[in-house]
């Protein structure tokens, strides 16, 4: 069986790893060095930036090396905000009820520092309401808006090149967490029309711990990292060359695999239909969660009324597939997922969610031996 928990981290790319491994050896050096050693590193660290920024169709100089996901997030969205009071005095937040809690807390960190908060609703299908951000934005206050570009949980794909023209129209920064489209979706970010975009190592296959937040070229931020102004003073502390290498290579191959592997989106849609043919004689409530249409590739996440998600997740486990029950930063917590409850669904009927994530290496085979798995686990527990 595959492993179908894509969306919580991904196996390392063996293509990262060889890349990155003369870095952690005989190439050690600080890339701010300037003997031989740290040139060295310079340029290994420059081009792994460059190719960085052709998958995203960017320039170099505005890609910034960061930790991971949370922290381009927690960059950007106070970064942003703080560098917006200074300039014009905008003092309000604006991101939707879905974001990813890296989002969200750092919003809500703005706001016990004097900032004002504006959480747009979604629909039932998880999508962004327009109305409500076009409210937001006509009280001229906005400093910045925040809203993602698929969905971690349900795989929503949100409408950005909307959101990004009501931004621009109304001259405010739009900052988008991309970690979980890399790979799935195209990053060009002139197409998005978003002014900073997040994303992670780990879900493409570079080591956890590795991330970039990119930054168009113009736009003001308050670096949250102070020190020896590495990273074009966005990001002071020395830079993890190794770690830069690998993300570059890793997302450069996932990004190839997305434009060749144009029936991922079908072979979910299968698996999707034998999963809920299999379970509704046994539970007939069980449903697709998400926007059926705009969904990411390999997502598939659903409700099924009558089990516990985590539940099925050990029976799953049993049979050899490997899940999750939603978000792997809320595992075992007893609270229901907040994108499910902000989608209209009650407490009772979101604690029964179960996602399937998988990239492009899960067969048709695979995914059918999987759905058929469901069922079992599903009958096992309905006895």
């Amino acid at each position: 069986m595959p492993y179908l928990d894509r969306a919580a981290t991904s196996p390392v790319r063996r293509e990262a790893l060889e890349a990155a491994w003369p870095f952690l050896t005989a190439r050690f050096g600080n890339p701010s060095s300037v003997h031989a050693l740290g040139l060295d590193a310079s340029t290994a660290l420059e081009a792994a930036r460059a190719d960085v920024a052709a998958v995203l169709r960017a320039r170099p100089a505005e890609v910034v090396f960061t930790s991971g996901g949370t922290e381009s997030d927690n960059t950007a969205v106070k970064g942003l905000a703080l560098a917006r009071r200074e300039a014009v005095g905008a003092t309000r937040v604006v991101t939707s009820a879905v974001e990813h809690p890296a989002v969200l807390e750092s919003a809500a960190w703005l706001a016990r520092t004097g900032f004002d908060l504006t959480v747009l609703p979604v629909n039932g299908e998880g999508v962004v309401d327009l109305d409500a951000l076009d409210a937001a934005l006509a009280g001229g206050d906005v400093a910045v808006v925040s809203v993602q570009l698929a969905n971690n949980e349900v795989g929503t794909v949100q409408p950005i090149d909307a959101v990004a023209a009501r931004c621009r129209a109304a001259g405010v920064p739009l900052h988008c967490d991309a970690v979980q489209a890399a790979g799935a979706l195209a990053l060009d970010v002139a197409a998005l029309g978003v002014d900073a975009l997040s994303l992670s190592g780990h879900k493409v296959g570079a080591p956890k711990g590795t991330g970039v937040l990119w930054l168009r070229r113009g736009v003001r931020l308050e670096p949250l990292l102070h020190g020896g102004g590495q990273e074009r003073g966005m990001r002071s502390g020395t830079q993890d060359v190794a770690g830069a290498v690998a993300f570059a290579v890793a997302l450069g191959l996932a990004d190839a695999e997305r434009i060749e592997g144009s029936d991922l989106a079908a072979r979910r849609d299968a698996f999707v239909a034998q999963v809920l043919d299999g379970v509704r004689p046994l539970l007939p409530s069980a449903r697709l969660t998400g926007d059926p249409v705009r969904r990411l590739p390999g997502h598939a996440s659903f409700v099924l009324g009558g089990v516990s998600g985590e539940s099925v997740l050990l029976e799953l486990e049993q049979r050899g597939v490997l899940v999750s029950s939603g978000s792997a930063c809320h595992a075992g917590s007893d609270e229901p997922s907040h994108v499910l409850t902000a989608m209209g669904l009650d407490r009772e009927l979101a604690q029964t969610a179960l996602r399937f994530t998988f990239g492009h290496e899960a067969s048709a085979e695979d995914l059918s031996l999987a759905a058929r798995a469901v069922v079992e686990a599903v009958a096992a527990l309905v006895r």
